[in-house]
């Protein structure tokens, strides 16, 4: 029943309790998203546990500093063999051209296939308030358009950011751009920290190419219930 358009966030701190939530939802996930928390706990060993399941992964860890050092980080997390990495837009067009450059020409050099490269826009749990206080000027979502095209100008391959500008996004950018959306949150469920959410299948309409989906499926009595219920609605919407 899988649907590589969702990817379930695995926000735990131990490699038990991962193997644990994995083993509940079996073949109805194909695609599990690594986050700080976890990653740091348990080191890549987590990534190889995954990949040996038969499963996708997205490393999100992202990565922002000077050029040299996200390009030379990423070709060293390449190798744990993660289908997607990212970093932040905002650290330039030079940072993100240079990782895409360095991560593809190793990648040839050690005969794998390379990862997708995409880009944190502007975090989904950032709103109003929180935007206008960091100085900014302009509306979040032409900040997010214009940090996509500046993203896809360098050469990655998508871009993390909320379903309100996926759409935007996706008449900017092009069909075959990746737009990976948090703050997916089906009818009922509750906020918690995001701000800028929508539901499974509205994001896909709305754009979105991937949905990460963490608390609505983790904190549910029945975690495999709660993830085929998601993809029943994603499946309402053509890939």
């Amino acid at each position: 029943m899988a649907d590589e358009r969702l990817i379930v966030a695995l926000d735990f701190h131990t490699i038990e309790e991962v193997r644990e939530f994995v083993t509940e939802l079996g073949d109805s996930v194909s695609y599990y998203k690594v986050g700080m928390e976890l990653f740091y706990s348990v080191g890549g060993s987590v990534v190889s546990y995954l990949k040996g399941q038969g499963k996708e992964v997205f490393l999100d860890l992202k990565l922002h500093d000077i050029p040299n050092t996200v390009a030379e980080g990423l070709c060293a997390l390449m190798r744990l063999g993660a289908s997607i990495l990212n970093i932040h837009a905002s650290g330039g067009y030079t940072m993100m051209k240079t990782a895409a450059v360095r991560v593809r020409k190793q990648a040839a050099e050690l005969g794998i296939q390379p990862p997708k490269l995409i880009a944190i826009t502007v975090l989904t749990s950032i709103n109003e308030g929180d935007w206008h206080g960091l100085g900014q000027t302009v509306e979040i979502q032409a900040q997010v358009v214009r940090l996509a095209k500046l993203a896809k100008e360098a050469g990655l391959d998508g871009v993390v950011a909320s379903p309100a500008e996926a759409a935007a996004i996706r008449e900017a950018c092009g069909s075959e751009f990746l737009i990976v959306t948090p703050g997916i949150r089906p009818v009922g469920s509750a906020v918690n920290d995001q701000s800028r959410i929508a539901s499974p299948a509205e994001a896909l309409r709305q754009g979105a190419s991937h949905l990460v989906v963490g608390r609505p499926i983790r904190l549910t009595d029945d975690p495999k219930e709660a993830a085929e219920k998601i993809i029943r609605e994603m499946e309402t919407v053509p890939k």
